[in-house]
């Protein structure tokens, strides 16, 4: 069975279109963070899954809101024995107790917290987002310098946040781009997927045929990767 994809932008949602050898189009919507997938007969042109899409938004707005809502946005205790992500690398955390600078380190497959003795969860959270977004500042520049030249596009300015449905934003009047911490979670290519895509919006704006063809010839293996980190919880993990 034959098939092509293309990516659109239907009000403000990204949606990824599969064409296959099918009588008629279906719509999922898949966690984590409710990426909409249309499967679509050959004979749609792109106005006609776009008024499908319109036509079914009250339905995937509320999958999305139900699976942004799910139980996965527990929150973290910052406890000794605790699981976090590191690069994708699932680290256990120690907690040590002891008057000085509050910082992390890794140690081996460990995860180290040192902080002062009374120190409230809260503020230990806040300790380990920070850490997070010095991790990627550490990497993103190198990532830039080493894409700019493939694209021939230069990055003015970039920043990081927390995004509860995006992993990165362009903004192509200013130049900014933002980057989601919970990037420092995840594996190293998905990050990488994550600059290539947003810089890929200097050339192109919208999620259209010459942005997936500017993508499959930047980085062919995008959709492997995007994959990757779309099936990988946005927020904080639970561990059975």
């Amino acid at each position: 069975m034959s098939t092509g994809s293309v990516s659109l932008t239907v009000l403000g949602i990204d949606v990824d279109v599969i064409y296959k050898h099918i009588k008629n189009l279906h719509i999922g919507v898949y966690p984590p963070l409710g990426r909409v997938r249309v499967a679509a007969p050959h004979q749609f042109d792109s106005e006609q899954v776009r008024l499908a899409v319109i036509q079914r938004l009250p339905w995937i707005k509320e999958q999305r809101e139900r699976l942004r809502s799910a139980a996965r946005q527990s929150t973290r205790e910052m406890v000794t024995g605790e699981s976090h992500y590191v690069w994708g690398v699932r680290r256990r955390m120690k907690v040590v107790e002891r008057p000085g600078r509050a910082h992390f380190e890794l140690d081996g497959e460990r995860l180290l917290l040192y902080v002062p003795v009374g120190t409230t969860a809260e503020r230990r959270r806040e300790l380990l987002d920070r850490w997070h977004r010095e991790q990627l500042r550490h990497v993103i520049p190198d990532l830039i310098a080493k894409w700019e030249p493939v694209l021939e596009v230069s990055v003015p300015r970039w920043n990081i946040k927390r995004m509860k449905t995006k992993w990165g934003s362009c903004n192509r009047e200013t130049g900014r781009i933002w980057f989601n911490v919970e990037l420092a979670k995840k594996p190293p290519g998905c990050l990488e997927y994550i600059v290539v895509h947003e810089m890929t919006h200097y050339l192109e704006r919208n999620h259209d045929e010459r942005f997936t063809k500017l993508m499959e010839r930047f980085m062919p293996n995008w959709r492997s990767l995007r994959d990757q980190l779309n099936e990988a919880p946005l927020a904080e993990e639970e561990w059975a």
